[in-house]
């Protein structure tokens, strides 16, 4: 059986990661790809424990504390589910990953790419996405919609600095794997959000793969 692949979608709250996700899941289904969809930090009982801490606004979390926690949840996330599923053939499509930290913690909080890199791939043991789509948006824009859901989580409630970086970061990061990310337009509505990302990952599709 053929391994599965690793797609994850990437970009500030607000930009609508969990509305492509959504609407990816049974795209790709109709498309011939066995589909399970996942959160981080989540998607576990042990990674959904440590989402409650990193997102608690009332609580004070150190830089590096907050890098450790993301990557202990992905180590779990990873084991537990991500691997098998990968295993099985499934794809895994995976609303944020270690690039998240590279951006968030490694760039915002300024831990460092290399050094919050580094943890993750010893959470992780190396795993890395076939495809990452990452949602574009202004930093304002994404704020504005974020704020509409209801209060700020801990992260939502820094300041424009925090955010810029990491869109700089993100950036960064999609210019030097040209091949791995794709970069989409989250200003542009849903369902175009949606075609670019079916048309970023046409060539990964089953459909897509030459028959014997």
């Amino acid at each position: 059986m053929a391994r599965g692949k690793l797609i994850t979608i990437e970009g500030l709250d607000g930009a609508g990661k969990t509305t492509l996700a959504a609407g990816l899941v049974p795209a790709l289904r109709a498309a011939g790809a066995e589909v399970e969809l996942l959160r981080e930090p989540g998607g576990v009982a042990c990674a959904e424990r440590v989402r409650e801490l990193v997102k608690d606004p009332g609580l004070a979390v150190g830089a590096r504390a907050e890098a450790l926690l993301y990557a202990a949840a992905r180590a779990q996330l990873v084991q537990e589910r991500v691997a098998p599923l990968l295993e099985a053939g499934h794809w895994v499509l995976l609303d944020r990953f270690v690039d998240s930290s590279l951006a968030y913690q490694g760039a915002a909080r300024g831990l460092g790419r290399e050094q919050v890199g580094a943890i993750n791939d010893f959470a992780t043991g190396g795993l890395r996405a076939e495809r990452t789509l990452l949602l574009r948006i202004d930093p304002a824009t994404g704020r504005a919609r974020s704020g509409a859901r209801g209060a700020p989580d801990r992260l939502e409630s820094e300041d424009h600095r925090f955010f810029a970086a990491i869109v700089a970061a993100y950036d960064e990061l999609a210019a030097a794997e040209p091949e791995r990310f794709r970069v989409l337009d989250a200003s542009r509505p849903p369902a175009q959000v949606l075609d670019d990302a079916l048309a970023a990952l046409g060539n990964l599709l089953p459909a897509a793969q030459p028959r014997p």
